[in-house]
């Protein structure tokens, strides 16, 4: 197998403060690798390392065959880095923008002109081309400054929470942006606090937690791996939420979680025939269900577990 990107004991330390403590990656080329993490977790200190913005401080990680550390500028050539927030020049047009980052890239005026026209269609930008970058919304923005990141036509792509304060909608058009991308080949790296997203998009998820790979693998291998499926049931009644909770710890001798929102209460089920068991009391106690089913835990479930299971074992090593 090809692999875009390469890394292997990758730490970093801030003073006393370890960032990464020794964080091994590998992202197949043309395909999406999802990096999710809590707050200061080291994803971002991953993507800086792996864009040459920092040195580690021991491991080595390479980009298309060619060392972070040793050959950044041809590192460069390869890659495109969308951060957290917007990097354009608000004083400067939609199309300004991207045409002086081509000239940056050593593009000729008129490959540059048509290099952001291309661009500025794609992203659906075209009508606001010529307006400053301070009168486009949030959602404008951020599919400029992807835009921006495409210029070089980067063989990989970092991702670092490219939808972070985006309307669903806007978000939902990003995603489909990314799609179209790694269908013509690129390679992305995607860091996110959206779990949705990395299931969305993700072709294999890795999970950070202290600055350790604590998990990583296909999103339904790793939802298998905490146990199995999920038994999930919403009384059409907010009143009969009690009653069914003893209907489940009954049949799995587990105490379900409840959302206090929506009433929807969940249990981990080993055997499917708990579903037609939990229906005949349900029957029998003449109480209706507007939702019920098994399914895979979701992404939340698996990073919330993965998380846990981290901290429990710092604390037990301490």
């Amino acid at each position: 197998m090809s692999y875009a990107i390469r890394a292997e004991g990758l730490v970093k330390r801030y003073g006393d403060t370890v960032a990464l403590n020794g964080v091994d990656l590998e992202v197949p080329a043309g395909k999406v690798v999802g990096v999710l993490g809590p707050n200061g977790a080291g994803k971002t200190t991953t993507v800086r390392i792996l864009a040459t913005l920092l040195r580690p401080d021991a491991g080595w990680a390479t980009i298309g065959g060619h060392d972070v550390v040793r050959d950044p500028v041809r590192v460069r050539a390869l890659i495109g880095l969308t951060g957290q927030y917007a990097s354009v020049d608000e004083t400067l047009s939609g199309m300004q923008n991207l045409v002086l980052l081509g000239r940056l890239l050593n593009l000729s005026t008129r490959q540059a002109r048509a290099r952001a026209a291309d661009l500025l269609e794609r992203f659906e930008l075209t009508d606001a081309a010529t307006r400053p970058i301070a009168t486009f919304s949030g959602g404008m923005r951020r599919r400029l400054d992807l835009a921006a990141s495409l210029v070089g036509r980067p063989q990989v792509l970092f991702l670092d929470e490219p939808t972070t304060g985006l309307d669903p909608h806007t978000r939902n058009g990003l995603w489909d942006v990314v799609r179209a991308l790694v269908a013509d080949g690129t390679t992305v790296l995607l860091t996110t606090q959206y779990l949705e997203e990395a299931d969305q998009l993700a072709d294999r998820i890795t999970v950070v937690d202290q600055g350790r790979v604590v998990a990583e693998g296909r999103p339904g291998d790793l939802k298998r791996r905490i146990g199995g499926q999920i038994l999930h049931v919403r009384p059409t009644l907010a009143a009969d939420v009690e009653a069914v909770a003893g209907f489940l710890t009954q049949l799995t001798g587990l105490t379900p979680t409840r959302d206090a929102n929506t009433g929807l209460l969940s249990v981990p089920a080993a055997d499917p025939i708990l579903v037609s068991a939990l229906v005949r009391q349900l029957d029998a106690a003449g109480i209706s269900a507007d939702e019920l089913g098994l399914r895979l835990p979701s992404l939340d479930e698996v990073f919330l577990a993965m998380t846990r299971q981290s901290t429990s074992a710092e604390r037990t090593a301490a």
